[in-house]
């Protein structure tokens, strides 16, 4: 496994009206909604681990620190930046960043587990 604190990615989404708060059953708006700026974020972690791990191993999601700071139109185009800033043994810390290209739109942190992947889907069944 070569995680080092650098890693990094950008993920781009064109917001649709699956995106938005009313779908999502967060709000009643029809803007972007916290869930998928949320997911977004989580995408780009994925991304940037690409290639970085072991045959046979994966990261889960186990915390979410996100400010959602302005809202966004269905049509613009959002992307979510991740720099993975702390590696802790398995544990992994993420700053995370949402922009249109002229405003940021969330800021935060998202922190994943390194796991192997039958070891955990073993503790499912």
């Amino acid at each position: 496994m070569s995680l080092v604190p650098g890693l990094c990615a950008t993920v781009s989404l064109t917001v649709s009206d699956a995106d938005t708060a009313i779908a999502l059953g967060s709000g009643d708006v029809p803007v972007l909604g916290t869930p998928r700026v949320v997911a977004l974020c989580e995408q780009a972690t994925c991304a940037a681990l690409a290639g970085h791990l072991d045959p046979g191993r994966t990261t889960v999601g186990t915390r979410v620190e996100l400010d959602h700071l302005a809202a966004t139109a269905v049509g613009r185009t959002v992307h979510a930046e991740a720099v993975l800033v702390e590696v802790d043994g398995p544990r992994l810390r993420f700053d995370v960043r949402a922009h249109d290209g002229d405003t940021d739109l969330a800021v935060g942190s998202v922190r994943r587990v390194a796991v192997d992947v039958e070891r955990f889907l073993g503790k499912l069944r």
